[in-house]
C-alpha cells in the first residue's frame, strides 16, 4: 500500500481471482506444537523486505538448530500473479507474504491456513493490523508491518507562515493555504488523485463517521462519504492542490519547497532525508491525520505473512512467524528495512522512540483501521481511483462521484 515511496514499485491492482473456493464458513484453527519442528521452511517475501528477509533469518535458524529457512524474493509487480498461479497449481511454499489489502481474496481460494491461537495471540497485536487478517471470522496469518498514514509538511515554511501543524479538517486549509500564501511553497499540498487515491479519501471517511460496508453491502454513497469527497476536492477547487504536476516531479518538489504538505506513509521519513541530503531532516515535520467530526482515524496497512494448507512443514513454518511477531525481533527488523511493528510492545524499543517523527505513525496504529477484508476490494479501490480522479479533474461533483462508485461496488459485489 505504500505510495509516493522512493524507488518502491506500486502494488498491482486489479486482481483476478483464482484456485480454490471457501465455502464462506468461519475455519477452526489448529493448535500447533512448534516444540520438535525441523526441517526447510520455503518462504516468498515481496518487495525490499523480500530482498532482506533471507539474512535477516539467519538469526531465527541459530536460535532454532535444525531448521533452515529458503526464502525467493518477488517484485510487487509480479507477486499477486505468482502466488495465485501457485494456489491454483497446488505448488505453494510454506509461507508467503501478503500485501494486506490481498487477504479477502486470498483466503476466499481456501488455501490458507487459520491462525493457531495456542501460538499466536491476538492481543499483542494493533487491532487495526489484526483486522487485516481476519476474514469472515477467521484469522489466517498473523500481521507482519504495519503502514499508516499520517501529514507531511515543511516545518521551515511553517514557521515562516507563522502556523503550527493542523489538529482538525477545517485548520488544515488554513494551514497548507498560509504555507503557499506566506511560507513561500508554490502548492500547498500535495494530493494524490489517480493510482492510490482511495488511500486519502477512505481516512476522511472514516474520520467524517461513515463506513465502507456495512451489514455485508457496500456503502459508498453516504453523506459520510460526500463530506469526506467534498473536504478532499476542496483542496484542488481551491488551486492548494493541483492536477497538473509533472510526471515525477514530486518528491523533490517537497525537497526544493514547491509543495508544502502531503499526506504518506512512514518509509517517506528515510527516503526524504535521502533525497533532501545533509540537514535537510531538520526541515521535515509530521503531523497526526487531522480529525474530522469523528475523530482522526488513518489507514493501517503494509503485509501480512500466512501458512499455506498443503505445507509441508507447518509446525517449523508456525514457528518462523512466531518468531517474526516476536517484540524484539520486529524491533530488530525495524532497523533494517524501516517496516513498522505489527505488535505493540515492540513500540516500547529505543529503536521506535528515538524519532518523534516515527512516533507519531506508532500513535496512530492505536485506531487506524483496516480496508475491508473481502475478495473484491482490489477491483472497488480501482473503481474509486478512476471516479476520484474524474472529481479532481472537476469533471464530476462529489455527489455524483459517491452515487458512481455505489453503483459499480454493487454490480462488483463484494465476493463473500
Amino acid at each position: 500500500m505504500k505510495k509516493y515511496a522512493v524507488g518502491i514499485v506500486a502494488l498491482g491492482l486489479v486482481l483476478a481471482g483464482c484456485g480454490r473456493s471457501g465455502d464462506g464458513v468461519a475455519e477452526q484453527a489448529k493448535d500447533v506444537d512448534t516444540g520438535k519442528a525441523t526441517g526447510e521452511v520455503t518462504v516468498w517475501a515481496i518487495g525490499a523486505e523480500g530482498e532482506a528477509l533471507g539474512a535477516f533469518a539467519k538469526d531465527f535458524e541459530v536460535a532454532n538448530p535444525g531448521i533452515t529457512v529458503k526464502v525467493t524474493p518477488l517484485g510487487w509487480d509480479v507477486a499477486h500473479d505468482k502466488i495465485t498461479a501457485a494456489i491454483a497449481g497446488n505448488a505453494t511454499p510454506d509461507v508467503t507474504m501478503l500485501g494486506s489489502t490481498w487477504m479477502g481474496e486470498m483466503a476466499k481460494t481456501g488455501a490458507l491456513e487459520p491462525t493457531p491461537g495456542n501460538l499466536i495471540d491476538k492481543s499483542v497485536f494493533f487491532p487495526g493490523a489484526w483486522g487485516t487478517v481476519e476474514v469472515e471470522g477467521t484469522a489466517y496469518g498473523v500481521p507482519w508491518y504495519v503502514e499508516t498514514r499520517a501529514l507531511y509538511y515543511r516545518k521551515d515554511l511553517a514557521e515562516k507562515a507563522g502556523v503550527k501543524p493542523p489538529t482538525t479538517w477545517e485548520e488544515t486549509t488554513s494551514f497548507v493555504k498560509a504555507l503557499k500564501d506566506r511560507g513561500g511553497a508554490s502548492l500547498g499540498v500535495e494530493q494524490n488523485f489517480r493510482q492510490g487515491s482511495w488511500q486519502e479519501v477512505l481516512p476522511l471517511v472514516w474520520q467524517a463517521g461513515g463506513e465502507i460496508i456495512s451489514d455485508g453491502k457496500w456503502t459508498l454513497d453516504t453523506p459520510q462519504m460526500i463530506q469526506a469527497l467534498k473536504q478532499y476536492g476542496s483542496f484542488f477547487e481551491s488551486k492548494l492542490s493541483r492536477t497538473d504536476q509533472p510526471t515525477g516531479a514530486f518528491p523533490q518538489t517537497f525537497v526544493k519547497g514547491k509543495v508544502g504538505a502531503f499526506y504518506s506513509g512512514p518509509w517517506m521519513i528515510a527516503g526524504l532525508e535521502k533525497e533532501g541530503g545533509e540537514g535537510f531532516g531538520e526541515k521535515l515535520g509530521v503531523a497526526p491525520y487531522p480529525r474530522g467530526s469523528a475523530g482522526g482515524t488513518s489507514l493501517v496497512g503494509g503485509s501480512d505473512m500466512v501458512v499455506f494448507k498443503n505445507s509441508k512443514n507447518r509446525e517449523a513454518a508456525w514457528k518462523f512467524l512466531g518468531w517474526l511477531t516476536d517484540p524484539k525481533v520486529q524491533a530488530t527488523w525495524y532497523t533494517k528495512v524501516s517496516a513498522l511493528p505489527s505488535v505493540e510492545a515492540a513500540w516500547q524499543d529505543p529503536a521506535l522512540t528515538a524519532d518523534g517523527r516515527v512516533k507519531v505513525f506508532g500513535d496512530s496504529l492505536k485506531d487506524a483501521k483496516a480496508v475491508p477484508a473481502v475478495p473484491t476490494w482490489e477491483q472497488v479501490a480501482k473503481v474509486m481511483e478512476t471516479e476520484i480522479e474524474k472529481m479532481a479533474l472537476g469533471k464530476q461533483t462529489a455527489e455524483e462521484t459517491a452515487k458512481a462508485v455505489q453503483a459499480q461496488a454493487e454490480t462488483i459485489g463484494t465476493g463473500v
